[in-house]
């Protein structure tokens, strides 16, 4: 016969695993969160005294497993077509001959519901890449004009990752590495400063950046060991600026290969915003919100952990890749990268343009973002 001590010993093992079962049934089960959004992106070209040609490429939005585009409509002065450039975007295209007006305006908008990118990472579960299978993703291992891999970065990469060929593995100490030390430029406004083009070589030099030298670095770090790279390139859609009609600049991100798991997407530099200590002053606090997805609310480690391999819901994807080569072609050179438009003006690029960029939240969205 079971004592009364035995027997209730045994009803709290019992309460223990039950306990755990649901709480392990709980992780499983939680859904990615999701937000809906009606967006507006409007550009403004200038058009120079006696030009002759003005042709402008504008980012559209990308549909993929997790943004669905819906009412899409484009309104401008001129005609508008569509096609894709080098790296597989869809791009919007317009070309003005001899133009009688000062500016070409084009404007678009869609609905846009996106989904929250979850992974729980386990090294298990891939294994080293083959030579064939980087020969079949080869031009995702190779650098471009912004994006080096010499021997500087071939040896730092090794001594990163310490022979480690795990991909998983791998990235995470390249990832772990860059948040300890590259500090985004928005701490520290005064003293700190980004590359105005996403450069690999400034970022390691200067040891500061945006999020395009940050990902510029750690993408050059992981072409160097062998693991394919994508960088990704969108507009945060913040709740502080819902319904604001402003320029609203751009982000990035990343996305790495691992056999049998596949495309994997990070964020290092907003790990790096949370994840790291820094004074929150009247300088840099609004550069800070700005930074993020929905608001800065003070140091937070375990979002270091959950922008490996995750990524919140308040995003649109306006192009992947670097050194883009358009359809139809531009004349003035490979294109750095498309998180806005592109412009030529008698075949000679222009930067001459303005953007503002409105969005609003839509109520068939949850827009409780579980990263943020």
């Amino acid at each position: 016969m079971m004592s009364a001590r035995n027997f209730r010993f045994s009803v709290l093992l019992f309460l223990i695993a039950f306990l755990a079962a649901c709480s392990t049934q709980a992780q499983k089960s939680r859904q990615p969160e999701q937000a809906s959004f009606h967006v507006k992106n409007a550009f403004t070209v200038k058009v120079p005294t006696g030009a002759h040609l003005v042709r402008v490429w504008f980012a559209v939005p990308q549909q993929d497993a997790y943004s669905k585009i819906s009412n899409f409509n484009v309104t401008a002065d001129h005609p508008v077509s569509f096609d894709w450039d080098s790296w597989g975007n869809k791009v919007g295209y317009l070309e003005v001959h001899n133009p009688s007006s000062p500016q070409v305006k084009i404007s678009e908008e869609f609905d846009l519901t996106r989904t929250e990118m979850v992974n729980k990472l386990d090294p298990k579960a891939t294994r080293p890449l083959t030579d064939a299978e980087r020969a079949a993703l080869s031009r995702y291992l190779e650098p471009t004009t912004y994006v080096v891999v010499d021997d500087h970065i071939k040896a730092l990469a090794k001594q990163i990752i310490g022979g480690e060929t795990n991909p998983i593995l791998a990235e995470r100490k390249i990832y772990d590495w860059t948040l300890q030390n590259i500090d985004y430029w928005v701490k520290d406004p005064d003293h700190l400063k980004a590359s105005p083009v996403g450069s690999t070589e400034y970022c390691l030099t200067s040891k500061t950046g945006n999020c395009t030298d940050f990902h510029s670095l750690f993408s050059s770090l992981s072409m160097a060991v062998g693991i394919p790279v994508r960088m990704i390139y969108g507009s945060l859609l913040k709740p502080t600026l819902n319904g604001m009609a402003i320029d609203g600049s751009y982000h990035c991100w990343v996305e790495f290969y691992a056999p049998q798991v596949g495309w994997t997407p990070l964020d290092v530099s907003l790990a790096n915003i949370y994840g790291k200590p820094f004074p929150l002053t009247d300088k840099n606090k609004s550069l800070v919100e700005l930074t993020t997805a929905t608001g800065y609310h003070g140091l937070d480690k375990s979002k270091i952990n959950y922008y490996f391999g995750n990524i919140d819901d308040r995003r649109v994807v306006w192009s992947v890749g670097r050194d883009l080569m358009m359809q139809p072609a531009q004349d003035d050179g490979p294109v750095n990268s498309l998180p806005k438009a592109y412009v030529e003006v008698d075949g000679k690029s222009s930067a001459d343009y303005t953007r503002l960029f409105t969005y609003k939240d839509l109520p068939n969205g949850n827009t409780a973002a579980g990263a943020d």
